[in-house]
């Protein structure tokens, strides 16, 4: 797995003074396999020229990531390489500066040997997240979150003084920029493996100053999630699937999106909204991300109540059209919380449905249609009535077009009027 020979590039590219370190090597000697490649080499010397000779030799995306610290990155269909500068005036110095030692692992490919200075071997052996040293924990504060997230990644438990130095720092996290917390902490929330460690973490105080509303009753739904979102991968598979999406947001693309996240996510939070949605916008969710959580929460006390009774379908149709495809994670997190699933189904069903006249009404009729049909202006009473009229197509009350405009007719008599259309005498 370490062989050259899976790489995109010439191996003649690569000067003899190039290693390849991290997380590339760390899976290869676990046996961890990945469709797409990410690979990080380290160069005494000649890092931005090494790079762009090998990006233009083979026609590859190039950008510099950092000048000043000489980091570039080259850009294939299935890999992405880095090429940083020799931490120090050693390799061995460079690696003794990383995170943990599973991950201060070097091969050189020319040689096909491995350099392991911190016997980082030994601790992949006994699956265990082990520091290089409490210093360079310090110096990088995101790395006692990311020590959860690796150790869920992984499968690994976190060595004792490793984990008792985490407790000591914890405070520190909160110096750290709040897109780095955040991708950390959604790579914990995205995988059901993360929910154990976002548990510790919590212990641990690491999250505290970021999340402070958390509570062991919290920590529980989000355990309930992922064990729901498992029973229904083998009961209701399409369900199970669709919760895995999310909705589009091209400004801000990435992997950890999907509505088990976001309603995870809402295990966290503050109860109270406008804290809520000040605990997103401080870990700098997407604005597309903020409104499909605080929207879930907003509709929680709504669909919570179907315990009692079932809902009549003008309140499933003004449901749905309030909470949209927020419905997903609302669905999911109010069985979590214990809504029995025998009252919930029937309205998932719907929302699955794209032709549902409840979940999904299509318009029978258009504006245009009304003014032309009732001589009426534009003005506000257009949308009332098109609106009247999908809450009547949702109880079953119309299904035609010529039906529709029938009940517009009679709708019209009992709004304000603004007057006929122009040209027209009253």
């Amino acid at each position: 797995m370490l062989s050259p020979k899976t790489w995109p590039f010439e191996l003649s590219l690569l000067p003899q003074s190039a290693y390849l370190v991290g997380g590339s090597v760390r899976d290869a000697l676990l046996g961890r396999r990945a469709e797409y490649l990410d690979l990080d080499f380290v160069l005494p010397e000649n890092v931005i020229e090494t790079a762009r000779a090998i990006a233009s030799h083979h026609q590859a995306g190039f950008v510099v990531l950092d000048a000043k610290h000489k980091i570039a990155r080259v850009v294939f269909d299935q890999a992405t390489v880095d090429f940083a500068q020799q931490a120090g005036l050693s390799l061995d110095t460079d690696l003794r500066r990383r995170d943990f030692t599973v991950n201060a692992i070097a091969y050189h490919p020319h040689t096909e040997c491995l350099l392991d200075p911190l016997q980082g071997g030994e601790d992949l052996q006994r699956k265990q997240l082990r520091m290089i040293s409490i210093k360079n924990l310090r110096e990088d504060p995101l790395r006692l979150l990311r020590a959860y997230r690796q150790a869920a990644q992984l499968g690994f438990t976190l060595e004792t003084n490793t984990q008792a130095a985490i407790r000591k720092l914890a405070p520190l996290l909160v110096q750290v920029a709040a897109e780095r917390v955040r991708g950390e902490l959604d790579s914990l929330l995205s995988q059901a493996q993360g929910t154990p460690f976002l548990n510790l973490a919590w212990q641990d105080g690491v999250l505290k100053d970021w999340l402070p509303h958390i509570t062991d009753d919290r920590l529980s739904s989000i355990a309930e999630i992922d064990q729901m979102t498992s029973n229904l991968e083998k009961t209701w598979p399409t369900y199970a699937t669709v919760l895995k999406g999310w909705l589009r947001d091209q400004a801000f693309p990435g992997f950890h999106r999907s509505w088990l996240k976001a309603a995870k996510l809402c295990c966290l939070l503050s109860p109270d909204l406008e804290k809520a949605e000040a605990e997103l916008e401080r870990l700098k969710y997407s604005r597309a991300e903020q409104q499909a959580v605080i929207t879930i929460l907003r509709g929680l006390p709504q669909l919570s109540s179907i315990q009692e009774r079932a809902l009549p379908l003008r309140q499933q149709y003004f449901l749905f059209r309030d909470i949209g495809s927020s419905f997903l994670g609302l669905s999911i997190l109010v069985l979590a919380l214990g809504a029995p699933i025998g009252e919930i189904a029937p309205l998932i069903h719907r929302f699955l449905n794209p032709e549902d006249p409840v979940a999904h009404p299509t318009p029978l009729v258009t504006g245009r249609d009304l003014m032309r049909s009732l001589g009426i202006r534009p003005g506000p009473q257009v949308g009332q009535l098109l609106a009247s009229i999908q809450l009547a197509q949702a109880e079953g009350k119309v299904s035609t077009a010529t039906e529709a405009l029938q009940w517009a007719a009679i709708e019209l008599k009992a709004l304000p009027h603004s007057g006929k259309a122009r040209g027209e005498q009253s």
